[in-house]
């Protein structure tokens, strides 16, 4: 499996969630199924259903993260010196060049990405143009809308 790349915020947020899972959702969906388990009738109870069916998720899910940690590649951005490029982790200040609306966002991992907070997954369009460019240049999106034209004003490693 492929590094799968994580700022140190991301790392610690997905910890937290095996954790979470671990030793809460995971007890609490096994007193669920021991709960309907002791209604009788199996073939016809809902309760036992739904549970196993959470649990299912449960599981999946730990292995999820089990996985994207083990395989991932933990990138504290403070440490990076990448003589003012664009990489992931930084955090970009952009100037939309047909609006003239300005922006800033971190180049996160996929899992971490969520734009109300500023955050672009590197697999996104945008993070894809940017990366390797320089405050300054200016970079052509592909979106929806068609080709936007977005200047690099500034390139942090915060």
């Amino acid at each position: 499996m492929s590094k799968v790349p994580l700022t140190v915020a991301g790392a610690e947020k997905l910890k937290q969630e095996l954790h979470r899972l671990k030793t809460v959702e995971r007890p609490n969906v096994i007193a669920a199924i021991a709960e309907a388990r002791s209604h009788g009738d199996l073939s016809e109870n809902a309760e036992y259903d739904a549970a196993k069916e959470r649990q299912g998720f449960i599981e999946g899910r730990i292995r999820e993260v089990e996985g994207k940690l083990s395989n991932g590649q933990i990138i504290d951005p403070k440490l990076l010196d990448a003589d003012g490029r664009c990489v992931f982790g930084a955090t970009v200040e952009l100037e939309d060049l047909d609006t003239g609306d300005t922006v800033t966002y971190q180049i996160v991992g996929d899992d971490e990405a969520d734009i109300k907070d500023g955050k672009i997954a590197i697999s996104s369009p945008i993070a894809r143009a940017l990366i390797g460019k320089f405050a300054g240049d200016v970079a052509e999106v592909q979106a929806p809308g068609g080709v936007r034209e977005l200047e690099l004003i500034d390139v942090r490693y915060v």
